[in-house]
């Protein structure tokens, strides 16, 4: 097999897996509870939840588990502009975002908040003049990912973050699920983060949003006592503790691990760059884990089934999108052959040359065959 689909979701590391069988055996009692097996789970919890804050260099008070990034970005995005409308109902952000932030703010749309789209240039980068001429005093939220999921672009979330300090009151969220565990995040001008241990080899159905300490949100769920007041229901020690697991370890060989995703990254723009069927949507200055290309009049869907009768899995744009036009592509290319004809390529530190080389003969022999 020849997985090529990580940025969609990647295999739980064994060690990370370990580790939540032990939780769930070892300490299955109710974190909420005050006899001693809840207590032991509770001090379980909030160990990881110091390890956590320290990875990130955030308070472990601004650390709030959720089910996911899904579920992040949309208590981020409805907690803050529920609670602060009566300062304004005026939304930055952009066309490059994941679904569960585009959602959210098309559902506050209907519900009488306006919404203002961030020009990008040829790379994809967020046009910091744009930006800043759009912040408004009746601005409140401002919600920019640090790498886009489909195409890789990144964003300066500090940089960004900077400017709406200066320029405005408000707050600043980013979807980081894309960039934790693929560069070292620096979150020292974000005001909320959302994430999810499914990308970095953690489990599915945990994630987490960082807010700061001095924000307040209106929750989305109400009633069970929790970690904290911005999320209710009993904690889930096992996955919490998978989650800080994973979230460890990956940073472990950073370094290294990035250098080898960079030289496949090379490797596979190098062999694709001249194949007049071919286009590369993902600029050179995307991140490396993702390549996004395009190819001629072929459809993705087709090309995805024709490589898993191999046993190759890529992706078609993201895996939550419901569109089969990659708004995305079209918003960097203005083209719409490439926006509806383009698949991803995601890579690991796990992905070897051996299997990339795989991918890239048995692509060739397919798009062939499919002409």
């Amino acid at each position: 097999m020849v997985y090529l689909d990580y940025s969609a979701t990647t295999p739980v590391n064994k060690s990370v897996l370990d580790t939540f069988i032990k939780a769930t055996t070892d300490y299955f009692g109710n974190p909420n509870s005050l006899h001693k097996l809840g207590l032991d789970a509770k001090k379980l919890i909030d160990a990881s939840t110091k390890q956590i804050a320290n990875i990130l260099n955030v308070k472990e008070t601004e650390v709030i588990y959720t089910s996911g990034a899904s579920e992040s970005n949309n208590t981020a995005i409805k907690g803050i502009c529920f609670k602060y409308q009566n300062r304004g109902k005026h939304i930055i952000t952009t066309r490059l975002e994941h679904s569960s932030v585009t959602a959210p703010i098309s559902y506050l749309q209907n519900l009488g908040f306006e919404v203002s789209f961030v020009d990008i240039d040829s790379d994809g980068k967020i046009d910091l003049d744009n930006l800043k001429s759009l912040l408004r005093k009746d601005t409140i939220l401002v919600s920019i990912s640090s790498v886009n999921s489909e195409i890789g672009i990144t964003q300066d979330i500090n940089k960004i973050g900077k400017i709406i300090k200066e320029n405005s009151n408000a707050y600043f969220h980013s979807d980081i699920t894309q960039s934790i565990g693929k560069e070292k995040i620096d979150l020292s001008f974000v005001d909320l983060a959302s994430f999810s241990a499914q990308k970095f080899y953690g489990f599915r159905g945990i994630g987490c949003l960082i807010k700061r300490e001095n924000i307040v949100i209106e929750p989305l769920i109400h009633g069970g006592k929790s970690t904290t007041v911005y999320r209710s229901g009993t904690p889930a020690t096992n996955l919490i503790c998978s989650c800080a697991k994973a979230l460890r370890l990956v940073y472990e060989d950073f370094d290294d691990k990035y250098k080898h995703v960079l030289e496949l990254n090379k490797y596979l723009r190098e062999k694709l760059k001249d194949n007049e069927d071919i286009h590369i949507n993902s600029p050179i200055s995307a991140i490396p884990h993702i390549l996004n290309i395009s190819i001629k009049n072929i459809k993705p869907e087709t090309m995805q089934h024709a490589l898993e009768e191999e046993d190759i899995y890529v992706s078609t744009n993201t895996a939550c999108s419901t569109s089969k036009k990659s708004i995305a592509v079209y918003e960097l290319t203005k083209d719409e052959d490439y926006a509806t004809h383009s698949i991803r390529i995601s890579l690991s530190y796990l992905t070897t040359k051996t299997e990339v080389d795989t991918f890239l003969k048995v692509l060739m022999k397919k798009i062939e065959g499919l002409k």
